[in-house]
């Protein structure tokens, strides 16, 4: 508050000890973002998941609202809760036990329970790129959210130092954790690792729980040079790390969504090597083309590394997942069929359309999916959540085939 005063009169001190000078910057920041949060969700600061519409759990559901409706009147399943206007409306906790309700009930051919099977492997899907902006943290938000939606058991690992995907469900990270709750906890050298259960937290998404991250991750990028020099130290390999934590709770989930940092560096490696697909982000425009080439370049050389040292590199698909794209801007379009051409099927079908009604919802650290549509114009809110949907549901197709279901 001092150098916001100090700058309105125009006595900023420019001579200042720059490292200093950020870190008051820092303090007042982070203050001010813990007040915000406290006004935006009290009394405790908890995030909570609205209650959706008849509709909406219809549709989320794959069955008609007049079924739900007739549900509803002959009193099975659990009941849904009436609004003065008659109208009805579903917990997320009641749309997956409507789930279990309909599939110990319905048609035989009909599967509701998404869970995976003993033959199914876990998914783990990575969600990289380091150009800023493309789309990654919010790509990853909303997959994990849209497959709890769906019924599947999903793990958030959050890898950035930045905690983006953290903060987006609620948890600050210089506020709410404490040493070694990051996935750094489970994966260093020393003896003070932890299990993979005594960091994970539940979110309030039922079917969605979240591994935080903070500034203790880079500790993992330190550490590592190190490990690799000490050839008498019998650890296990940077890159098997975060697959032998992920073994250790697999039993507990279908579907793993991590949320790679913006650099190529041990984390990230680490976490491509643990990972069974990968979804590329990318904004269709020339520079981010042209830095996602970079990174490519350099992945391959780095995971061939990584494949010719013991790490299976098979994956079950890798796409390209075209973002904030905007469809009547013609170079967009050009770059994206540019896209098309280059790497055919390997470019998901289906685009993250820029939106108005993301970036708002992201304002108040929320989703499309988490936001009400009275909150928006319906044809701008139906559009982006259109858009979002038809992204996951692609995704989640591929999914299915992998595990090998029709």
């Amino acid at each position: 508050m001092a150098l916001a005063q100090q700058k309105t009169e125009g006595l900023v001190d420019e001579s200042q000890w720059v490292d200093e000078l950020i870190g008051i910057h820092a303090r007042d920041l982070s203050k001010q973002l813990q007040s915000q949060r406290l006004a935006l969700y009290p009394p405790l600061a908890r995030k909570t998941l609205r209650k959706f519409t008849s509709g909406e759990a219809a549709k989320i559901l794959g069955v008609a609202d007049a079924y739900l409706r007739q549900l509803s009147l002959e009193g099975k399943g659990p009941q849904a809760e009436m609004l003065p206007n008659g109208r009805r409306q579903y917990s997320l906790e009641d749309l997956h036990t409507l789930r279990q309700y309909l599939d110990e009930t319905g048609k035989s051919d009909r599967r509701y329970m998404k869970h995976r099977t003993g033959s199914e492997h876990l998914q783990v899907i990575s969600c990289v790129n380091f150009k800023g902006g493309s789309g990654k943290t919010t790509t990853s938000a909303h997959l994990a959210q849209y497959l709890a939606l769906q019924g599947y058991r999903v793990l958030a690992v959050d890898l950035d130092p930045q905690a983006s995907l953290s903060a987006l469900h609620g948890i600050q990270p210089e506020f709410d954790l404490d040493p070694n709750q990051t996935l750094y906890g489970s994966i260093r050298y020393d003896g003070e690792q932890r299990h993979p259960e005594e960091i994970i937290r539940k979110t309030y998404f039922p079917g969605l729980d979240i591994i935080p991250a903070n500034l203790e991750l880079m500790e993992f990028e330190h550490e590592t040079p190190k490990a690799l020099m000490d050839r008498q130290n019998p650890s296990t390999p940077f890159f098997k790390r975060i697959g032998m934590s992920l073994k250790a709770v697999e039993e507990r989930y279908d579907v793993v969504v991590i949320d790679c940092p913006p650099q190529l560096g041990f984390l990230t490696l680490a976490a491509l090597s643990a990972s069974t697909s990968m979804v590329v982000t990318v904004h269709p425009q020339m520079l981010d083309v042209m830095s996602m080439c970079q990174f490519l370049t350099m992945a391959s050389e780095m995971l061939r590394v990584v494949r010719e040292n013991g790490s299976s590199m098979k994956y079950d698909f890798t796409r390209y997942l075209i973002t904030r794209f905007e469809p009547g801007d013609g170079p967009q379009s050009q770059m994206v069929d540019f896209m098309r051409t280059m790497f055919g099927q390997h470019v998901l079908t289906n685009a993250m359309l820029k939106s108005t009604a993301i970036s708002d919802a992201g304002l108040t650290k929320q989703t499309i999916y988490e936001v009400s549509r009275e909150q928006f114009t319906k044809s701008t809110f139906d559009r982006a959540i259109d858009a979002m949907n038809n992204v996951n549901s692609e995704i989640e197709a591929l999914i299915k085939q992998a595990w090998g279901r029709v």
